[in-house]
Parts: structure tokens; C-alpha cells; sequence
């Protein structure tokens, strides 16, 4: 495969596939946990919820961006443009 390097598909884990909706499709298990996670403006479809002692916290649970194998490149060069450029 080329660019076997920026794709990992684990089918054996439990939690396999994580996000409903992406059965049978190729799923990237790379970005396990999402990279992008910390940033507000990350490149995926996160939602925030107000929890009741008005704590938010952000929800990827209906985000398959970083699962997406065609999008590694866009979370390469964003993370990037996030860390000034000191990742080369």
C-alpha cells in the first residue's frame, strides 16, 4: 500500500468500529484518539455540551474526520500550523 504509513486499521479491538455509520468502509485507526482534540477549530464535526454544573466539554463521538484515510495530510499540515512549524 502506498503510504502504508498514514494508514492503520485495527478490526481486532473491541471497540471496533468505534463510530457508528462507518461499517465496511476503510477506517483509519491512526488517530485513535483524535490529535486535534484539544483545539477548538480542529478540521472535525465536534459538537460542545453544557453539562449541568456548566462544565463544556467538546463531543467527537459523531466526528469521523481523523478516521477518514484521506485525511491525514489536511491533520499533518494542521497540526503543524498549530505547532508554529517546530514538527518537521
Amino acid at each position: 500500500m502506498e503510504h502504508s504509513h498514514q494508514y492503520f486499521k485495527n478490526q481486532d479491538c473491541q471497540y471496533f468500529p468505534c463510530h457508528q455509520g462507518m461499517e465496511g468502509e476503510e477506517f483509519n485507526c491512526l488517530f485513535c484518539y483524535c490529535p486535534m482534540n484539544p483545539y477548538e477549530d480542529c478540521l472535525g464535526k465536534s459538537r460542545y455540551i453544557k453539562r449541568s454544573n456548566g462544565k463544556v466539554v467538546k463531543d467527537c463521538s459523531g466526528c469521523t474526520f481523523p478516521h477518514e484515510p484521506r485525511n491525514y495530510q489536511m491533520i499533518m499540515d494542521f497540526l503543524k500550523k498549530k505547532l508554529n512549524g517546530s514538527c518537521t
